[in-house]
C-alpha cells in the first residue's frame, strides 16, 4: 500500500464498514512503517482488498483485513489471510493475534477455519448502534516448540 492507494482504500472502507477507519489512520499506519498491503484486480486497475498489520517483538497484530464488498465470499479474503501469515512467518513472528466482533461471523468463520483460537475479549472496544460491542481476541500460533527448529 503506498499513499496514492489510500483513495481506492477509503472508497472500499467506507462501503465494508458502518464504522470506518479514517483516512489519517491508514495514512499514519503507512508514516510509521505497518505492513500494509493491498490486492489489485491487474485487469481492471482497481483495489480489490487490503490489509495492514504490525510487528512487536515475536508478534504480529492483524489490524486490518478487508476485500471489496461485492467480492466477498470468493475466497480473496482468505487468500490474503493465509499471504499475511506467512508473511508474518517469514518476519519471524511466533503468532498473529487480530480483534474481531463478535457479530462479524463471517470473518470469525474465517479465522477460525484458518486456525485462529479465542484467548480473551475486550469489553466495549468496537463502537456499535446500541453503544458498543465487545472484541475478540485472537491468535494463531505460527511455531510450535520442537516442530520448526
Amino acid at each position: 500500500m503506498r499513499t496514492d492507494d489510500l483513495d481506492a482504500v477509503m472508497e472500499i472502507e467506507v462501503r465494508a464498514y458502518p464504522y470506518p477507519w479514517t483516512r489519517g489512520i491508514f495514512h499514519d499506519c503507512l508514516r510509521v512503517g505497518y505492513s500494509c498491503w493491498v490486492y489489485e484486480d491487474r485487469e481492471a486497475h482497481a483495489l480489490i482488498a487490503y490489509g495492514v498489520m504490525t510487528f512487536a517483538v515475536d508478534e504480529c497484530h492483524l489490524m486490518n483485513l478487508t476485500v471489496r464488498p461485492e467480492l466477498q465470499g470468493q475466497g480473496l479474503g482468505r487468500r490474503l489471510l493465509r499471504d499475511l501469515v506467512e508473511m508474518s512467518r517469514l518476519a519471524g513472528a511466533a503468532r498473529v493475534l487480530l480483534e474481531v466482533r463478535p457479530s462479524n461471523e463471517p470473518a470469525l468463520a474465517l479465522y477460525r477455519a484458518e486456525g485462529f483460537a479465542q484467548i480473551g475479549r475486550r469489553k466495549n472496544y468496537y463502537p456499535a448502534p446500541a453503544g458498543r460491542e465487545d472484541a475478540l481476541v485472537l491468535v494463531r500460533e505460527l511455531f510450535v516448540p520442537g516442530e520448526n527448529a
